[in-house]
């Protein structure tokens, strides 16, 4: 099969590779659809080094082509989407229930074998079966959707927050979607990317601005949710939180980002610090939202294109042109 390849820090090609074979509880998928995230490039930088090569891709969805021998729970011919999440379910955090934060923590697409293959080979565990009405091709984003419940549900927000988020790529917008949707009363975006606040204002924020200062609210927010990953976006957005309020790191930030804090704020304001890692019982919800139509898959997914041009869409995703990026096997 044809698949893309992170052979080493700063090399991906798309070569020729053997076809995966299922084991007694997994499926092989003919992948539809790959989506392209910030972790991928942060696979390519080398900041997963000791998995690599490996083939990238962990937002995906397809159709079952094979199955192991103790497979029941699907057949070859449904459609799913793959929870990318491999846990050793042995661990202390995994016995607390934090699988996310497995010490034996792996992933598909980050640690083994991904999506941005023709084929994968996935756990049944894993799958989800979508209902017919879904375009698997659109059922990428599914993903990404989960990672952003699993942030809603560390925020537990209430009714009637203000809510600033910054950076309105994919996961800035869909932060966006699932905040008006938790019932807040406002919520105002941050980007310097001006196609994308155009974006943002088209989904219905509050406000859209290139800097917090233009948005007039000397007060803070109670929320303020970082979906940039950058070291700067940070540390103005830790200034910016209201009394009482809670910062989200939502945003995969690189391992050498520092950020300061004033300890006597968040004592004397009771300003919470938190972060949401990837997906926790939330890829199940996710796909049941995504089948309400919570996100517009026109509007979210801005290209598709095959997948031996995967090496240009990294780059072009790098470069932070369009929204979501799938490559179609």
């Amino acid at each position: 099969m044809r698949a893309a390849v992170i052979e080493a820090p700063g090399t991906v090609t798309v070569t020729t590779v053997p076809d995966p074979a299922p084991g007694p509880r997994d499926v092989v998928v003919q992948v539809a659809a790959c989506g392209l995230c910030g972790t991928d490039l942060h696979i390519l930088q080398g900041e997963f080094a000791p998995t690599l090569p490996v083939i990238p891709g962990h937002e995906f969805a397809g159709e079952v082509v094979e199955a192991g021998s103790e497979v029941t729970e699907v057949a070859v011919g449904d459609q799913v989407a793959v929870d990318p999440s491999l846990h050793c379910h042995e661990c202390r955090y995994c016995r607390m229930g934090r699988g996310n934060l497995c010490d034996r923590w792996n992933a598909i697409g980050v640690t083994v074998s991904g999506g941005a293959a023709q084929y994968v080979a996935t756990p049944v565990a894993n799958c989800v079966r979508l209902p017919d009405h879904v375009d698997v091709r659109d059922a990428a984003l599914i993903e990404p959707l989960s990672c952003a419940v699993r942030g809603y549900d560390i925020l537990g927000s209430r009714l009637g927050a203000h809510v600033l988020i910054y950076g309105t790529g994919t996961m800035g917008l869909i932060m966006l979607e699932l905040a008006k949707r938790t019932g807040a009363a406002r919520v105002d975006v941050v980007d310097t990317n001006p196609d994308r606040l155009a974006t943002a204002t088209l989904l219905g924020c509050s406000n859209a601005a290139s800097n917090a200062d233009e948005l007039d609210r000397p007060g803070g927010w109670d929320v303020v949710v970082d979906a940039t990953g950058n070291q700067a976006a940070i540390q103005d957005g830790l200034g910016r939180v209201a009394k009482a309020g809670t910062f989200l790191q939502f945003g995969v930030a690189d391992y050498a980002a520092r950020a300061t804090i004033d300890p006597y704020r968040i004592y004397n304001q009771e300003i919470t610090i938190t972060g949401s890692m990837a997906v926790l019982h939330s890829y199940e919800r996710a796909a049941e939202l995504f089948a309400t139509g919570v996100l517009d898959p026109k509007l979210f997914i801005s290209h598709r294109l095959p997948l031996e041009q995967y090496p240009n869409a990294l780059d072009r995703f790098r470069s932070g042109h369009g929204r979501k990026i799938v490559v179609e096997p």
